[in-house]
């Protein structure tokens, strides 16, 4: 079991997403996939946007240019904005993605305070960081100052007993189901107030 501090993990995922740059939309195979992702034929989605079966052919086999008119229409019909129709799907975005970690079969890494549990890793590109947590410290004092990250972060009590430090908040305590929401740049820790180490359940944006 390795030593690695939550802010480390959270810095390897958001870098694990990497930036690339987006292609130019080709409208006709937007639109097409658009349609197809609706399981639509051509008359059907020409029926919902109020165009002829022709029309919307020829624009999806880029044999012709849309009207402003035509595009509203379009986008109408797919509940979606005009905007969107010439929004790339993100680089690498896979659809249906799925990791599923049994029980005790995640990643462990160790801290003086700390015991996390990655979840979903075999995942790249996540927006979130989901990570279970036995709390091993007691008092405020263990922690090397506050905890503090871009993005936000959810926590929900799996077992055990509790206490939520923040910077700005009176420190609040939270036992099993109980749930927090905040943002992360503000300071936190957690610490166990139960006989037993509490066990949590992190959930960090990674966007």
């Amino acid at each position: 079991m390795t030593s690695a501090d939550p802010k480390t993990l959270i810095q390897i995922a958001r870098q694990n997403g990497g930036e690339e740059i987006s292609k130019p939309v080709d409208l006709g195979q937007r639109v097409r996939e658009l349609r197809k992702a609706r399981n639509w034929t051509l008359e059907q989605a020409a029926s919902q946007a109020g165009l002829a079966r022709s029309t919307l052919s020829k624009i999806e086999n880029g044999q012709m240019s849309p009207t402003y008119d035509a595009l509203k229409k379009l986008a109408v019909g797919l509940e979606i904005s005009v905007p969107q129709l010439f929004t790339p799907p993100r680089a690498g975005q896979i659809n249906g993605r799925l990791a599923v970690t049994k029980s005790g079969q995640g990643t462990a890494q160790a801290t003086v305070t700390y015991e996390h549990e990655l979840l979903a890793e075999t995942l790249t590109k996540k927006q979130m960081l989901p990570y279970r947590a036995r709390v091993r410290a007691r008092t405020l004092e263990e922690f090397e100052g506050w905890v503090r990250h871009d993005g936000e972060e959810f926590l929900y009590v799996l077992t055990g007993v509790i206490r939520l430090f923040t910077e700005f908040y009176e420190p609040i305590e939270m036992r099993r189901g109980d749930s927090a929401y905040y943002d992360a740049t503000m300071g936190h820790n957690v610490v166990s107030v139960s006989e037993e180490d509490a066990n949590i359940l992190w959930v960090t944006s990674l966007t």
